[in-house]
C-alpha cells in the first residue's frame, strides 16, 4: 500500500456537527464539539512530539520514528497525514531515488508550538507530584 492510499478523511458534515445517537446538540454545543476535535488532534498521544520536532525545522519520517519512542510506523503515518490534513504540517516530496520526504511545521503549527512547549514543561515539572498523588489516591481506594 502506498503512503497516500489510506483514506483517513471524514465527511465535512461530521467535522462541523456533533451528534449523539443522531440527535444534534444545541448550536453552542456543536461549536464546542468542533473545538474539542481540534484539541483532541493536537493533544493526541503522538501529535505533540511530532509538532515539537517539526517546529525545529524540516524533519524526515525516519527521524520522527527514531525520536518518538513507542510509535509504530502505521501510527506515525496516520498522525502525519492527519496533521497535514489539518494544516499543521507541510509535506514535501523530493524526486530522488528513494524519494526523500520532509515534514515542516506550518505558520499555524509554529504559533501552537509555544503552547506545546509550555504544556510539556508543566508536565515535566509536575510529573513526580502527579505520580505521588496517584499513589496516595490508589492506596486510599483499596
Amino acid at each position: 500500500m502506498s503512503q497516500r492510499n489510506s483514506d483517513v478523511s471524514m465527511p465535512v458534515e461530521a467535522a462541523l456537527t456533533c451528534t449523539a445517537e443522531n440527535v444534534p446538540f444545541a448550536p453552542g454545543q456543536a461549536r464546542a464539539c468542533t473545538v474539542r476535535q481540534v484539541l483532541d488532534r493536537v493533544g493526541g498521544k503522538w501529535s505533540i512530539g511530532i509538532l515539537v520536532a517539526a517546529s525545529h525545522g524540516p524533519v524526515r519520517f525516519t527521524e520522527l520514528e527514531r525520536h518518538i519512542e513507542g510509535i509504530s510506523r502505521r501510527m506515525l503515518t496516520l498522525t502525519l497525514r492527519n496533521l497535514e490534513r489539518d494544516g499543521l504540517l507541510h509535506r514535501t516530496v523530493y524526486p530522488t531515488v528513494p524519494p526523500k520526504v520532509e515534514y515542516t511545521a506550518t505558520p499555524m503549527a509554529l504559533e501552537l508550538y509555544e503552547s506545546l512547549v509550555a504544556l510539556t514543561s508543566w508536565a515535566e515539572r509536575h510529573r513526580r507530584a502527579i505520580a505521588e498523588a496517584r499513589t496516595r489516591y490508589d492506596a486510599q481506594q483499596t
